[in-house]
């Protein structure tokens, strides 16, 4: 028979070392504020992973993208669907870089984050964690768009299985509140190389690509929604130069004055894009003192 007083003991030393193991462990994570945050970073620390929410989101407007109205109504439909419950597709922007991708889909969720729509950013490399995250979201009132900015894979990356397994190709069919927006310069997300067409073969008169190829494909195709984009013209350019120095309050003939400096700006660059637009605009109101 145990004596009592070595079982308290033995029960003080089992306390001491749960104390000791307690303290060596990453603190839990804060729990999320559903009501008082709309947009949110997945994000890794000390081993685990949390939301985290974003203080101050990008306040950037559909009115401040110019030249891409079209690929401005398609992604709006999707999303109007989307809110009111209507079938709507994952969303892959692609094309030229400093385009608008990333800005529009900020937009998107700022025109319509008082109607429930919620913006969670994802890295590339925790995509790992996609299927956690989407559970986590299910049967949550608000509507969740997932949010992969410059999305590429190079050779020997894994992370895409998990993104191509919420997209379609899970035995769990995927949340009806959540949707995937994903921006990228590449089409089908993953470096394409010579040697894979040495892998097409012929069937009668029909060519049909390699398993590599096709595997590579396989990920972008289960987009439902492909939005592209293209390099701006000079016209176009200027006219997001004169947007982004009209918003930061310069009159209209000090805009038609610095014309030739975007020109040269851009030329200096090598590129001709919103981005580069927006930068321009930034410093050319800044080094001329004018107040937004």
């Amino acid at each position: 028979m145990i004596d009592p007083q070595q079982l308290h003991r033995l029960l003080e030393r089992f306390e001491a070392v749960l104390a000791r193991a307690e303290a060596a462990l990453p603190a839990l994570p804060p729990p999320v504020d559903w009501q008082g945050a709309r947009a949110f970073r997945w994000r890794r620390c000390d081993g685990r992973s949390a939301l985290v929410a974003v203080t101050h989101p990008h306040t950037i407007s559909l009115g401040d993208l110019t030249g891409i109205d079209d690929q401005k109504a398609r992604v709006v439909a999707n999303t109007r669907q989307f809110l009111a419950r209507r079938p709507a597709n994952n969303v892959l922007l692609t094309g030229a870089r400093g385009s608008g991708k990333s800005s529009l889909v900020k937009a998107v969720f700022n025109e319509f984050a008082e109607r429930g729509l919620r913006l969670i950013e994802v890295d590339k490399d925790d995509l790992v964690d996609l299927p956690d995250l989407v559970d986590r979201l299910a049967g949550r009132r608000e509507r969740f768009i997932v949010f992969c900015d410059d999305l590429s894979f190079e050779a020997g990356e894994t992370a895409y299985k998990a993104l191509k397994s919420v997209l379609d190709g899970s035995v769990a069919a995927p949340p009806e509140n959540v949707l995937i927006y994903a921006t990228s310069n590449r089409r089908h997300l993953m470096p394409e190389y010579f040697s894979e067409n040495l892998e097409t073969h012929r069937v009668g008169d029909e060519i049909h690509p390699g398993e590599t190829t096709e595997e590579k494909v396989s990920l972008s195709e289960r987009f439902g929604l492909w939005v592209s984009f293209y390099p701006c013209d000079q016209d176009h350019y200027l006219a997001i130069v004169a947007h982004w120095l009209r918003t930061f309050g310069v009159p209209e003939a000090r805009i038609a004055a610095a014309e030739r400096e975007a020109l040269n700006w851009a030329l200096g660059r090598g590129s001709r894009s919103g981005r580069v637009a927006w930068q321009f605009a930034k410093d050319w109101a800044g080094t001329h003192r004018t107040r937004r």
